[in-house]
């Protein structure tokens, strides 16, 4: 794979490294050689990143041409995003505190070269944004809330070849020579496989979708089938050009790095599950009722509310009935209420963080099915039983201790036809990755709960039927997934 340096001047980088072609912004645009190259990795160190900007085009046509941009699309789009720098500075707050505690300023601005920094205590922070926003020179502004002592992240932007100060670029040159000598240092090691897997996974998670016992055995069933399988963890974002697949094995959120993972790792080209489109319509509860009400599929009686109809909701679902946050998840955010001043209470102060919110009608069962289907083919099948005294399959104390159910894994030819139709037809709308479908019976019908995103699977539960066989259909449908991927670009 060739790779590009792209930057407005050349003569404004000084330094050759073996393999890293050098190139002008326009040379790369408009050069119809660089258009025929089948494979390339593009570092964009263009004067700026802007709207339909130089450097804006040398990443979208990049992409168009099969190549991969650092930064890409999405990426650059991310700088740009006051959105995403309130949500980064949540992510980074620990590390950001502890770099600039020592600073006695009121504002700080940090360079990152390939992801370093000349100061050395300040290379976690670096680091932290670099695999974040993945642009080879930026340059990051923070600002200290003098009342609390507390530093915010303001914002971040790329840094022009030009505008690197003397003083530091042999330091710049030294962190390229690194990084690209890093890289081609990378895949060697590795033992001989057809392709190589990410599993990005939470160490420490109290309630993980895959228990270690799992990822285990995922990683065994990839070496079954030629998968190289490798444990990664959010800080590890930067490594994702490595690999040919990412498998997401933990809780999934549109406002967390899970998402930027997925949406990242699909710039790059791997085959992803769960997919950042899966991630935003499952993550929503809100987009799941009307994606089923649209379509026909059964499911409880269902109103989305807002504050102009909520004094409707009792008189058309009843009490008690359910109430659902749109990013529910886990049960948290789900709630029964009984009253209609409970109804109101609890709907006002969800309406407050969301616009929208569910309001469902109260189904009494003693278990839930859940259906797992992975490429609109059934998976597996289990029972989840309720907590005793409760409505629920997972409780959760006033003190936060969590209670859970018993489960049952169950044989596909034992579970009720209508059961698996209706969870196929839920998740056919959705994509083609692993999806858990929760259904309840009431009398002799059947109803979608809702569909998830990232289905638990867990060694002793819902391997118990498949046990080893689960998990080699889950790796064998990455290898298909990968080889029509290695077919197509093959065909171009």
């Amino acid at each position: 794979m060739q790779i590009f340096l792209v930057v407005n001047n050349p003569r404004n980088w000084p330094l050759k490294i073996p393999g890293v072609e050098v190139i002008q912004a326009k040379r790369y645009l408009t050069e119809p050689a660089f258009s025929r190259i089948s494979a390339a990795r593009v570092f964009n160190l263009a004067r700026s990143y802007g709207y339909q900007s130089l450097g804006y085009y040398v990443s979208l046509l990049a992409a168009a041409r099969g190549h991969r941009p650092i930064p890409d699309i999405s990426t650059i789009r991310d700088m740009y995003t006051p959105a995403i720098i309130r949500l980064v500075s949540d992510d980074i707050n620990e590390v950001l505190q502890k770099s600039l505690a020592r600073i006695k300023g009121s504002t700080f601005t940090l360079s990152i070269y390939f992801g370093n920094n000349v100061a050395r205590r300040h290379q976690s922070l670096s680091r932290v944004l670099f695999n974040l926003f993945q642009a080879p020179l930026l340059r990051a502004n923070f600002v200290k809330d003098e009342r609390t002592g507390v530093w915010q992240f303001q914002n971040i932007n790329p840094i022009a070849v030009s505008d690197v100060p003397d003083s530091h670029r042999p330091f710049v040159v030294k962190s390229a020579m690194e990084y690209f000598s890093a890289k081609a240092r990378r895949l060697p090691r590795r033992s001989p496989s057809r392709y190589y897997m990410a599993i990005l996974h939470r160490p420490g998670d109290p309630e993980p979708p895959s228990n270690m016992q799992a990822l285990r055995k995922f990683m065994k069933a990839g070496q079954r089938v030629g998968i190289g399988v490798e444990l990664i963890t959010k800080d590890d974002f930067g490594r994702l050009a490595e690999f040919d697949a990412l498998f997401i094995r933990e809780t999934t959120r549109v406002t967390d790095h899970t998402f930027r993972f997925a949406r990242c790792a699909e710039a790059e080209g791997l085959v992803v599950i769960d997919d950042s489109q899966s991630i935003i319509k499952c993550a929503n509860k809100v987009y799941l009722a009307e994606l089923l009400a649209h379509y026909r599929i059964s499911m409880p009686k269902t109103i989305i509310v807002h504050r102009d109809n909520l004094d409707i909701v009792s008189y058309e679902l009843g009490l008690p009935c359910v109430l659902k946050r749109p990013d529910s998840s886990f049960s948290l955010g789900v709630i029964k209420v009984n009253t209609r001043e409970e109804l109101e209470r609890e709907a006002l102060t969800m309406l407050a963080r969301s616009e929208l919110i569910i309001a469902q009608e109260y189904l009494p069962t003693k278990f839930d099915w859940r259906i797992g289907v992975l490429g609109n083919e059934p998976l597996y099948a289990c029972r989840y039983f309720m907590v005793r005294n409760s409505w629920q399959i997972i409780r959760r104390s006033s003190s936060g201790k969590t209670y859970e159910g018993e489960s049952e894994a169950v044989p596909l030819e034992d579970v009720p036809p209508e059961v698996i139709k209706l969870a196929l037809r839920a998740t056919r709308h959705i994509g083609e990755g692993l999806y858990g479908v929760d259904l309840k019976q009431s009398g002799k019908r059947f109803y979608v709960i809702e569909v998830n995103d990232n289905p638990n699977i867990d060694v002793g539960t819902e391997d118990k039927i498949l046990k080893n066989r689960l998990y080699d259909r889950i790796m064998n449908y990455f290898v298909m997934r990968l080889d029509a991927r290695k077919s197509a670009d093959n065909g171009k």
